[in-house]
């Protein structure tokens, strides 16, 4: 017979989250955020490690890149409900670090970070005058799972870099003696940028053996299956004694080499608005945007939580959060910030609300008192690089949802996907197809399909190559 008892009143965590609405349950959220913060916390090491090259100290930059992961992400969980961990940008801290030696003045560390602080400002006023929502809603389905499909391909390159498994074609012997031949001819080898790694290499070897592992779990669909890759290459790493120890494991933040009031608040917004800035104020805003929509787009793919148009419903929060979170980095002393495409693994764990974020955050918040256990992290490509891989096979799906039998939408598609693999840089990418896309449009007599955003999407990003902005 069957009971008459209503059904149990869902718990305020759930109601807050909408957990049940977004057909996910507590243990996907949990599993999903700690996945996402396992295949990011390489962030806390390597963001300090690029950035001390712009004269910002690493012991300080440490402490100011947890602090703008938590800012991020706990607004992103309690604002946006979005299960995207929000950190510094991988590439805007190197373009900070490296890209700014070509202008003709001398630029300080405070002027770096008041670039970062003038960039979140003018995403902010854009985002509340709807501007950037707008343009996120004007492009074309094609384009968006191009994005998706390219960060993918991308994400699956970086770990097969990162990892060994394929390696830089210029290593080894001397370029010069492949030039050489007795009769004076100059017989060259193909110029391939990339070869097949060190296979004899004990972390190559781990580094297979993990996706190895992750792919056969995720095929017998195990939940946590891209976590228990990587703990389970991790601990065999050590193991086998190539993981580096860490010197210690607990230090007091905001103390001693960790002391914040070095970079904290020392940003020089006013050295930055004048003309010769301005290549450096465009080049931000344009790769941080297109960035942080790609990566909307392409995480939000990777859950299938795009509606028919290819939108991401209410983007504009998502969108609020990257710009007070970029201003907050400058603050602290760090480099633009925005979500992260690795927030894709905790998606495909099971993640899709902003619980999941919550969890990322609060594991974030405990490395601030474990700073000198994570400094090893930057020896572990071998166990995360394999994650990256699994994350870009599975993100590769979005290319189905491209028509490729129009080739207005097929050719920018695909100049998109090949630009951002090939080139090694996300924003080269967006760039290029977004102008290609209404070029293609009007070259077909099919200019009516060109939408107002689309055409100042193209006109920004044409601004991009005309003055020899992409790196």
């Amino acid at each position: 017979m069957a009971s008459d008892a209503p059904a149990p009143e869902p718990s305020r965590l759930e109601r807050f989250f909408r957990i049940d609405e977004r057909g996910s349950n507590v243990r996907g959220e949990v599993l999903g955020g700690v996945t996402t913060f396992a295949t990011m916390a390489y962030i806390i090491v390597v963001n300090p490690a690029i950035l001390v090259h712009a004269g910002i100290p690493a012991g300080p930059c440490t402490v100011a890149t947890i602090l703008t992961a938590i800012f991020g992400t706990l607004l992103m969980a309690l604002y946006a409900n979005r299960p995207l961990a929000v950190a510094p940008y991988m590439g805007e801290n190197a373009f900070i670090a490296f890209g700014l030696g070509g202008l003709a003045i001398a630029v300080t560390p405070q002027q770096r970070l008041g670039t970062v602080f003038v960039g979140g400002v003018a995403f902010l006023i854009l985002t509340l005058l709807r501007l950037r929502t707008w343009l996120a809603n004007s492009i074309s389905p094609s384009m968006k799972h191009s994005f998706g499909v390219g960060i993918g391909l991308f994400l699956m390159f970086l770990g097969m870099y990162k990892t060994g498994i394929v390696t830089s074609f210029v290593t080894g012997m001397p370029y010069q003696a492949l030039l050489a031949e007795p009769d004076g001819v100059l017989l060259r080898a193909p110029e391939v940028p990339v070869k097949i790694g060190h296979f004899g290499d004990p972390k190559v070897q781990l580094a297979i053996g993990g996706f190895v592992l992750t792919a056969v779990l995720m095929i017998r669909r195990v939940r946590g299956a891209i976590l228990i890759g990587i703990l389970a290459t991790a601990v065999a790493g050590y193991l086998i004694g190539v993981g580096k120890a860490p010197d210690g494991v607990f230090a007091l933040p905001f103390t001693g080499k960790y002391d914040l009031s070095e970079i904290a608040f020392t940003l020089d917004v006013r050295g930055v608005l004048n003309l010769p800035f301005l290549p450096v104020l465009l080049t931000l805003f344009l790769v941080s945007f297109l960035d942080t929509l790609g990566t909307l787009i392409g995480v939000a793919a990777a859950g299938d939580m795009l509606d028919e148009q290819g939108n991401l419903p209410e983007v504009e929060r998502p969108m609020l959060v990257d710009a007070l979170s970029s201003i907050f980095s400058a603050l602290v002393g760090t480099s633009t910030s925005g979500a992260y495409i690795e927030s894709a693994a905790g998606v495909r764990e099971g993640a899709r609300t902003g619980l999941a974020s919550l969890v990322t955050a609060g594991l974030f918040v405990l490395t601030l008192f474990i700073i000198p256990l994570l400094e090893p992290l930057q020896q572990l490509d071998y166990a995360y690089g394999p994650a990256l891989i699994a994350v870009g096979v599975l993100m590769f799906g979005s290319v189905t949802r491209i028509d490729v039998h129009d080739w207005t939408e097929c050719v920018p598609a695909l100049a998109t996907i090949a630009l951002m693999l090939f080139s090694f840089n996300i924003g080269n990418g967006l760039t290029a197809g977004l102008i290609l896309h209404p070029v293609m449009k009007v070259g077909a007599g099919r200019w009516r399909e060109v939408t107002g955003g689309g055409a100042v999407l193209a006109l920004l990003c044409l601004t991009y190559y005309v003055f020899g902005l992409p790196h």
